[in-house]
């Protein structure tokens, strides 16, 4: 049995992927057009390329029906309850960084600090009749972080899109989203709080823990280990 590797199907981190791998001497390339979703596999035998969309990657470890993914950590944190139980971090790739933040208005001088925004929280629900609205696509990392940060005056919304415009369009106060830069968020005049980093995430190579590993897929895994530098993990 080959070892199957779930690689984004497009974009920069399909490309950065592709690099990553070439360095060590594995080719992963695209056969057919762009809107055929084939590839193939040079300098690693037993390695059988899948390209798939970032955000299917978790799933598809999880389900154990690929071997092995390349995607965003907080993806992989996101989607899967208990990730470490079902896919084993392998290697942070040195792409891909984006850190998961929470953000306020800038102008909520005041608010520099996640013990702060739970007093503004407090405040919000007396005066307005309802919780402070938190928009964003990543509900269970923010959750979990805002847990453990002794915040609860508050209610996520879901935004999977043009996240930072939700406080501007006044469908939510404050926002927990993916930036690298920043810049999007100062257009839309919005600060992250000091201690509101959430999660650092880059693009990482995961195992599944709960795929067929025997027969040939085993010796497959340990010589690209071997070959790329990386421990061979436990399952």
């Amino acid at each position: 049995m080959s070892v199957k590797l779930g690689v984004p199907s497009k974009g920069r981190l399909m490309e950065q992927t592709f690099d990553w791998f070439a360095a060590h001497g594995v080719r992963l390339h695209r056969t057919g057009s762009e809107r055929e979703y084939s590839g193939a596999v040079e300098g690693a035998d037993g390695v059988e390329l899948v390209l798939l969309s970032a955000g299917e990657i978790p799933r598809e470890l999880a389900a154990g029906r690929i071997h092995l993914g390349v995607t965003g950590s907080d993806l992989v944190r996101e989607k899967l309850a208990d990730w470490e139980t079902q896919v084993a971090d392998l290697a942070p790739m040195g792409f891909g960084h984006a850190d998961l933040i929470i953000a306020v208005p800038a102008c909520w001088s005041d608010v520099d600090m996640l013990e702060d925004l739970d007093a503004v929280a407090h405040a919000f629900r007396r005066e307005h009749g309802f919780r402070l609205r938190i928009a964003t696509k990543y509900h269970r990392l923010v959750r979990e972080f805002l847990t453990r940060q002794g915040v609860a005056d508050y209610q996520l919304v879901d935004s999977q899109g043009a996240t930072e415009g939700t406080v501007k369009n006044l469908t939510a106060e404050a926002i927990a989203d993916i930036t690298s830069s920043g810049e999007t968020l100062r257009a839309n005049h919005l600060k992250i709080l000091s201690d509101g980093v959430i999660h650092q995430s880059q693009a990482t190579l995961f195992a599944a823990r709960g795929a067929d590993w025997t027969g040939g897929s085993g010796a497959a895994l340990a010589a690209l280990c071997t070959q790329c530098g990386i421990a061979l993990p436990k399952f």
